[in-house]
């Protein structure tokens, strides 16, 4: 027993001898937090990924080690609960984050990379123009006119500050990466600030930044990502594309419903049929489209307020890239699923986009937002 004891703790001494990967560790302390879980997460292209946790004691001390990023800066969080702390890793440093609770996403002091003390600023000025977004939507008082004037005047001054400060100032760093690729949150949902692909004015951020990085990051997954985005931005037009489909009116069921089976973004295969008992909402659309944040938010808000009743959503987004789309509606809390082939748009004779059907909860094809009359809520009314 002692000898395979011994060959065991001699083979666990060898492989941690053996394990030369760089690393890099984030320590620190987050005050008035004991028994809360710390939970330490990765941003990818793909999503947030969990690398570790741990539940702090008395003195809220924590350390985490990962693997040091290789071809380009990569961005990390501390998270607990609703609290996040977002903050870049280079290489192989060693980052000290002080915190206390309920104020650690705010009121935080962070060492050992300058681009995450620039994040913490974003970070600040971000929650300031949310919370001022937030409040003029929820101003009763305000004709509606006005508040679409104010709430796009904040969001201009802020995104050129974030040009003047954080973007063109230094755009080979995390810290513009991370400015141009932010996205705001407001009563209406999620959307991204700077939008190439439907702003003309935001290509130049993002071609500013995807420039800079392939000069001094060429292999990395996040630099092809904004250079697809710059080249795809240069393509569009101010004026918006309607996209047209070519179909194949044969393949068009006439009455029901044809199934549709395909991957939301965590790449679990969604049915239409698995609706059935719902009021179901089938919605084709680009998310890449400019009108497509303020249709976004009037789905939202059918959503929230009929959801108890039965109702769903079954979005089907058609745009080229994959992880626009993830982005796009990580937050949506109805099914998103993504196809690249148009197989459903021939099937369901989609000429343009955006188009909707109204299911019932037999699972029936009842109304075509191309023949529809009325506006969609009272459509939905009826079917609830």
């Amino acid at each position: 027993m002692k000898k395979t004891l011994a060959i065991w703790m001699a083979g666990a001494v060898m492989l941690t001898a053996c394990d030369k990967t760089p690393k890099f560790q984030v320590e620190g302390t987050i005050e008035g937090a004991k028994d809360s879980m710390l939970y330490f997460t990765q941003s990818t292209l793909d999503g947030v990924q969990r690398l570790d946790s741990v539940k702090l004691k008395e003195d809220g001390a924590f350390s985490f080690k990962a693997t040091a990023p290789v071809d380009a800066p990569e961005f990390y969080a501390l998270q607990i609960g609703a609290h996040v702390i977002n903050f870049s890793v280079d290489s192989t440093e060693s980052i000290v984050v002080k915190a206390e609770l309920p104020t650690m996403e705010r009121d935080y002091t962070i060492e050992g990379n300058e681009s995450s003390k620039r994040i913490r600023e974003i970070s600040r000025l971000q929650q300031d123009v949310q919370a001022r977004l937030v409040a003029i939507e929820r101003n009763e008082d305000m004709l509606p006119g006005d508040q679409r004037d104010s709430l796009e005047s904040i969001l201009n001054a802020y995104k050129e500050r974030m040009k003047m400060e954080y973007i063109f100032t230094d755009p080979t760093s995390a810290s513009a990466y991370y400015a141009v690729c932010q996205s705001i949150t407001d009563l209406g949902g999620t959307f991204m600030l700077f939008n190439p692909l439907t702003e003309r004015s935001d290509v130049k951020c993002y071609a500013t930044v995807a420039t800079a990085w392939d000069g001094t990051y060429p292999n990395a997954p996040r630099t092809q990502q904004l250079c697809n985005m710059a080249i795809k931005g240069m393509d569009n037009t101010a004026v918006p594309r309607q996209q047209v489909i070519d179909v194949d009116e044969d393949k068009v069921s006439e009455t029901g419903i044809i199934d549709i089976n395909l991957p939301d973004i965590n790449g679990k295969l969604r049915s239409i049929t698995e609706l059935k008992g719902k009021v179901a909402l089938i919605d084709f659309t680009v998310y890449g489209a400019k009108e497509s944040a303020e249709r976004t938010r009037v789905m939202r808000s059918l959503y929230e307020k009929y959801h108890a009743q039965g109702f769903e959503i079954y979005q089907i987004s058609l745009d080229e890239d994959i992880h626009f789309w993830k982005f796009s509606c990580e937050k949506l809390p109805w099914v998103c699923v993504h196809e690249t082939d148009g197989t459903s748009t021939r099937i369901y004779n989609v000429v343009n986009i955006p188009t909707f059907f109204l299911v019932n909860r037999d699972n029936e094809i009842v109304l075509r937002s191309d023949f529809m009359e009325g506006s969609i809520e009272e459509n939905l009314q009826k079917l609830l």
